[in-house]
């Protein structure tokens, strides 16, 4: 196969990887399950002016006055539960799901490589990740704005900020919460070269998330607290002051790194050397 060819080209694989995930009507169908998360609390809210009772997460109470807030509530309702289940359906997938099929065999024909492959597989579950998130922020903005009263967003410092900064922020909320999620990939990537049987490295990967989680929780890991993935999750709550706290940003940024180039390694150790057997 040539230079020209499309199998021999990243970008042309990363497409064909990118065209074939969102194809798929399990991963439709995940999307539209995380579009409804914001639509329900707006509705919800809406209905019975839960959020004037001061009860539920953070920004719950703000949403009768800002429907902004919709998407920053849906947010944190779905980065503990909702958000990794779906990357941890993605990521367990990535080669597993190619191994169960019997198609990853014919991948490793095509002139890509071992590693390209897993790095093209590795940045589709990434790309997945960031479009999760971004269905969120933007259907709880709409849902919001369709409900609820639109003006300027009173800040958790207290400042109040404009449409054009809000929208700065949203973005910069997307890129913290996507960051987040890109660890927790490259233990799912790193899973799913472990076996040929998707359903469990799916299921590895969500646990192993829910139980870095209720680590966090308890006092008594406090000394392994900094080191876990999950640790720095909900930090983009400095994302909502003035000014912006860039703490939390840089280190889970440095934290996530450190998953993705440690789980990354592990991943390519074990797939370059591995027997492909389907």
């Amino acid at each position: 196969m040539s230079r020209d060819e499309p199998g021999s080209r990243p970008l042309a694989l990363l497409g064909s990887e990118l065209g074939t995930l969102f194809r798929r009507r399990r991963t439709i169908a995940m999307l539209a399950a995380l579009a409804l998360v914001p639509i329900l609390i707006a509705v919800a809210v809406r209905v019975t002016s839960a959020g004037d009772a001061g009860r539920g997460p953070a920004f719950i109470g703000d949403i009768t006055q800002n429907g902004l807030f919709v998407a920053f509530t849906a947010l944190t309702v779905s980065i503990p539960l909702f958000l990794p289940l779906m990357v941890g359906v993605v990521a367990g997938d990535t080669i597993a799901g190619e191994a169960n099929l019997g198609t990853l065999r014919y991948l490793l024909i095509a002139p890509a490589g071992r590693l390209r492959l897993l790095l093209i597989k590795y940045a589709a579950a990434g790309i997945f990740a960031i479009a999760a998130v971004l269905v969120i922020v933007l259907v709880g903005i709409a849902i919001g704005a369709a409900l609820f009263p639109i003006g300027p967003v009173a800040l958790l410092s207290g400042d109040t900020i404009g449409a054009g900064e809000f929208a700065l922020r949203a973005l910069l909320l997307v890129g913290y919460v996507s960051l987040s999620l890109l660890g927790l990939t490259a233990i799912g990537l790193f899973i799913s070269t472990l076996t040929t049987v998707p359903v469990g490295a799916m299921a590895a990967t969500i646990v192993l998330a829910a139980a870095s989680q209720i680590a966090d929780a308890l006092p008594q890991l406090s000394a392994v607290h900094p080191w876990l993935f999950t640790h720095l999750w909900l930090g983009f709550a400095d994302l909502l002051r003035n000014p912006i706290g860039w703490d939390s940003y840089g280190q889970n940024a440095l934290l996530q790194l450190g998953y993705i180039v440690v789980f990354g390694a592990l991943a390519a150790g074990r797939f370059t050397t591995k027997d492909i057997l389907s």
